[in-house]
């Protein structure tokens, strides 16, 4: 078997689905049935995992660092809040649609100033764009609402088939479908040959780009599909709650997207949803226990992630299944661990 062979062969088995992932899909469906007063906070969860998809696509897969990322969840809020306030574009769909777009055009516009200088560099970029788009929000408040926010969104059923209800259970099947199948989308992304030179890219961009890889325009493509999917997600956050103010740039949002991929890692997709389940669950747990001090226990918990290691965590909450499956399949099942944990 020649190299480009053997290549091939371990990308397609490694595009392959595992088990786990068949039974977090399944596991995420079933929890509409299991908790069926949680929609909301679900749908949350939900549009923080699609939020946190989009930084792991810069960030685990290009090794683009950012800290405004905030800035493309709040265009893509403001599009889908306005585009329905003024009845320009009333199905939900299609105004998603149109404000990942418009979140689109203001990545590739943006990429050109990110992919120049070192991590700490992109990081001050991408912090003052965001704080630059909240500044500009705040000034042209006659269209944004200010501080105020735009008030009396109302959003059209979805497919004018599925009208969005108080208790955010359409809400929810909704976010879940665009957040599967965007997932579908940027699994097929990052197991092709193209994600498979951003993974050179980040690894050693020198090196790529004396192979052949055009590294600029690798980066400028995938940073401009993560500002998609940053737009999505605040337009959904729009859609889902009829509210869209300036909270939606803040610099807190990007920071607990920060918190959520370092639990649960990044570089293999499904870091940001997992990272997102455990980092709500303990906000509202926290927030519950002691609702003054819950950022202390979260930090405890980041610490404890940081010590003993987010890889051996992985290994230990696959036991049991994987020990399951050696009894009823007679072979040894492998857990799957994120690569970025692995080396």
């Amino acid at each position: 078997m020649t190299a480009q062979a053997d290549v091939g062969y371990h990308a397609r088995q490694h595009a392959r689905w595992h088990w786990s992932e068949i039974a977090f899909w399944i596991l995420a469906l079933a929890c509409a049935f299991l908790f069926p007063s949680r929609y909301l906070i679900m749908t949350d969860i939900v549009r923080l995992g699609l939020f946190a998809l989009s930084l792991d696509l810069i960030l685990g897969y290009a090794g683009i660092v950012s800290l405004g990322h905030a800035a493309f969840f709040g265009v893509g809020a403001y599009s889908a809040g306005l585009l329905a306030l003024h009845g320009v574009i009333t199905e939900p769909v299609i105004a998603l649609i149109v404000a990942g777009l418009v979140a689109t055009v203001l990545g590739f516009l943006t990429s050109f100033l990110v992919i120049r200088g070192a991590d700490l560099t992109r990081l001050m970029v991408t912090l003052g764009i965001a704080l630059l788009l909240e500044a500009l929000a705040e000034r042209f408040s006659d269209i944004t609402g200010g501080t105020d926010g735009l008030q009396g969104i109302e959003m059209a059923p979805i497919l004018h088939l599925f009208a969005f209800d108080m208790f955010g259970k359409v809400g929810f099947f909704y976010s879940l479908s665009v957040l599967f199948l965007l997932f579908l989308l940027a699994r097929r992304i990052v197991h092709s040959p193209f994600g498979l030179s951003l993974r050179a890219i980040k690894n050693n961009p020198l090196r790529a780009a004396a192979i052949g890889i055009p590294v600029n325009r690798r980066l400028i493509a995938i940073y401009t599909v993560a500002a998609f999917y940053a737009g999505i997600a605040g337009a959904l956050f729009t859609q889902t709650t009829a509210l869209a103010s300036l909270d939606v740039f803040a610099f807190e949002r990007s920071a607990d997207l920060m918190l959520v991929l370092v639990i649960g890692g990044t570089g293999y997709l499904y870091g940001g949803l997992i990272g997102a389940v455990v980092f709500r669950m303990l906000q509202e747990v926290f927030s519950t226990i002691t609702p003054q001090y819950w950022q202390f226990w979260i930090g405890l918990v980041l610490i404890v992630i940081v010590l003993v290691g987010r890889a051996r965590l992985h290994r230990w909450v696959l036991w049991a299944p994987n020990l399951i499956i050696r009894q009823f399949a007679g072979r040894k099942a492998i857990v799957a661990v994120p690569e970025s944990d692995a080396s």
